[in-house]
């Protein structure tokens, strides 16, 4: 049963990039079709979709983020990691990673992150 956590810093200060990592236990992120994917959600609002990384590694992202995000993998760690560059407060959300194929997600728990200084 393959299982996903997210890990990173829970506080970014303005203008620096945050990087968020999400390790995979029970599948190996470099088989398969799957679309390994970032979410994120602020506080009492709606999902956003970030973007993804395919198992064969290439990319898709969010236009609104495209500019600022960036999805890697780590197949040695077997982990995939967002990096969000020039964050703003309004990227204070709680983050999500996700492995999706088709309609089907299965999630991590999430992780909190506060843009601050």
């Amino acid at each position: 049963q393959v299982q996903l956590q997210e890990s990173g810093p829970g506080l970014v200060k303005p203008s620096q990039t945050l990087s968020l990592t999400c390790t995979v236990s029970g599948g190996s992120i470099a088989k398969n079709y799957y679309f390994w994917t970032w979410f994120r959600q602020p506080l009492g609002k709606g999902l956003e979709w970030i973007g993804y990384i395919r198992s064969a590694g290439n990319t898709y992202y969010n236009p609104t983020l495209k500019s600022r995000a960036s999805i890697s993998r780590d197949t040695s760690e077997n982990a995939f990691i967002l990096q969000l560059s020039a964050v703003t407060p309004e990227d204070t959300a709680m983050y999500y990673c996700a492995r999706g194929y088709y309609a089907n997600y299965v999630w991590g728990q999430g992780t909190q992150v506060a843009v601050s200084s």
